[in-house]
């Protein structure tokens, strides 16, 4: 949201490239030495690219089988989507705004890719929720689990996260409730070529509390449970072979490294979704407070930290469960690599 410095001198206005050349109020463009940015723009490529072909596996891998068409797979798939939809959709753009620091594309455009930004991060946030609760439910109320989550509920859910969603970005994008009492700095700073989304006091609170910290609060608790219940059964069968030694030796270590797989998958989840979105809305708490003093560097560079959970999603809820690893064997050796080997292999 910088223009140019009244204190400059002419050469060195002279020496500033601007987004348009030709504009008089033209925002000036970022001056990166190209031994910086040309690695930016290979990093941030290959993220993109890990988001949309590692998801769009999930998305072929679950559509293929159909082993693994059950609720909680129609989550992942839902999910696969929307992180597949923010890796075309607005990443690539989001990237070119970040290492240009120009915004090529007009205002009406800017206004509906800070729109489908909002929407799908909510999404994918939501999504994650979705799955904790999923698996509360499968975990800690077995018995009733097969009667109330069908592909039906869990489609009625994903719908209504969507609706939700979209209102909401859309609903604070356009009716510019978000920068309401902003109008004289952004006056001040006004200049073409910028798409910054910001938020005042109000709504730099309440968006936080919608897209991460309620939902995150819910996660946290659910797996807090799931973890609680999977230590207590496995100290039940572990007592129970304690009468019965011999028989139930192998049950009892096999519960023991179930229950040391689903922590070490509980706390990478959390771990990664915590150190991708926490930075970032902690950042968009506090900057209204601090007169919106955090870099653009800073705040853009948060951002993607977000956008990288939408990368890790796939290799999280894929790569870590064992027949999701078989389906990927097969997808990638079948139709990708063209093996012969393995034109038998159409189930799991």
């Amino acid at each position: 949201m910088n223009v140019l410095n009244e204190n400059m001198t002419e050469a060195d206005v002279e020496n500033v490239l601007l987004c348009f050349p030709h504009q008089p109020d033209s925002c000036p463009r970022a001056h990166r030495f190209l031994a910086l940015k040309v690695p930016m723009y290979f990093l941030m490529l290959a993220s993109i690219l890990m988001t949309v072909f590692g998801n769009l596996l999930v998305i072929i891998t679950i559509s293929h089988f159909k082993q693994l068409h059950s609720p909680t797979n129609l989550i992942v798939l839902s999910l696969a989507l929307v992180d597949c939809l923010l890796g075309c959709l607005v990443m690539p753009f989001s990237m070119v705004r970040w290492l240009e620091r120009c915004w090529f594309l007009g205002d009406v455009f800017c206004k509906i890719h800070s729109s489908l930004d909002m929407t799908l991060s909510i999404v994918s946030i939501l999504h994650l929720s979705l799955v904790s609760i999923d698996r509360y439910l499968a975990i800690c109320e077995p018995l009733s689990y097969r009667m109330r989550v069908t592909n039906g509920t869990v489609a009625v859910c994903i719908a209504f996260i969507w609706l939700f969603s979209l209102t909401f970005s859309f609903g604070v994008v356009l009716s510019e409730v978000n920068i309401t009492g902003l109008e004289n700095l952004l006056m001040l700073n006004s200049c073409g070529g910028n798409c910054a989304l910001i938020f005042n006091k109000q709504w730099g609170v309440i968006a936080a509390l919608v897209a991460f910290f309620i939902p995150g609060t819910i996660m946290s608790s659910l797996y807090l449970k799931i973890f609680h219940v999977a230590r207590k059964q496995a100290k039940v069968m572990s007592e129970r072979a304690t009468v019965r030694r011999t028989s139930c030796e192998m049950n009892v270590q096999s519960s023991e490294q179930r229950e040391r797989k689903a922590a070490k998958t509980l706390g990478i989840v959390m771990g990664i979704f915590l150190l991708c979105w926490l930075p970032f809305f902690i950042a968009t708490i506090i900057d209204p407070f601090l007169d919106f003093s955090t870099p653009v560097d800073v705040f853009d560079a948060l951002v993607w930290f977000g956008y990288l959970n939408s990368t890790f999603n796939p290799l999280v809820y894929g790569f870590f469960y064992p027949r999701f690893q078989s389906a990927f064997k097969i997808i990638i050796s079948k139709y990708v690599l063209h093996l012969r080997n393995a034109s038998h292999l159409d189930t799991l």
